[in-house]
């Protein structure tokens, strides 16, 4: 399983025993997955920007990493169901919140999206009037909000949630409000497009861990754990 662990609750590192390991939601439903299968799971940590050329080159098996299904990424690999919907929003400085109310507050402003993902494309199309920084980490993005050399990072509502959270002086989501389509509110597993047998598998675990309230517990869970973490 390739994965890029830099976005609580989904996957990131916590101390565990005194060994750092990655955690998170993802990781979770990625042990389901083995355990379904009968097999070890290994967690390997990849830059977000590459995992789908990890993926293809067959150095991974699966990804789980906050994946949403795009038209673009679906020319590359294949999707199982979706086992997470959710919307995107725009993360800022706390400071910040009555400073930003509309998109056109944001004119000329650096604005910060995690290199290769849908939120990156979002924020090229919805907020066309401000400088997009891409970065394959979404820590590096969250730090430089912080220091100020962002005014803002596009990131999935429960990552954002999971900054606010720990972070409740300094980040916050801004008041303005980003369109949500199904194309980037479901997040699925990326698999090789050859791997159907593995789908079928997938898609199985997936929704008899929906039918049964599961899912829903194993996010609840992965956030719990997160801020004991944080």
């Amino acid at each position: 399983m390739g994965t890029s662990a830099d976005a609580p609750p989904f996957e990131y590192t916590a101390m565990k025993n005194g060994k750092k390991k990655i955690v998170g939601f993802d990781i979770m439903l990625g042990q389901k997955i083995a355990d379904d299968l009968g097999v070890k799971l290994k967690v390997e940590n990849i830059a977000f920007s590459t995992l789908v050329t990890e993926l293809q080159d067959k150095k991974v098996d699966m990804v789980l990493s906050s994946m949403i299904p795009t038209a673009e990424g679906k020319k590359a690999v294949s999707f199982s169901d979706p086992y997470y919907k959710a919307g995107n929003v725009l993360m800022i400085k706390r400071s910040d919140l009555n400073k930003y109310r509309k998109i056109s507050d944001l004119d000329g402003a650096s604005i910060g999206a995690q290199q290769g993902s849908a939120n990156e494309k979002i924020a090229k199309t919805q907020l066309p009037d401000t400088h997009l920084v891409s970065e394959g980490n979404l820590g590096t993005l969250t730090t430089e909000l912080k220091v100020g050399k962002l005014k803002g990072v596009v990131l999935g509502e429960e990552d954002a949630k999971a900054y606010q959270l720990k972070y409740p002086d300094v980040y916050t989501i801004s008041k303005i409000k980003l369109k949500i389509s199904v194309e980037n509110s479901s997040i699925s597993v990326g698999l090789n497009k050859d791997d159907k047998d593995l789908k079928k598998r997938i898609d199985k675990v997936i929704n008899k861990l929906k039918k049964s309230g599961e899912l829903d517990k194993m996010l609840d869970q992965a956030q719990k754990e997160q801020l004991r973490n944080s």
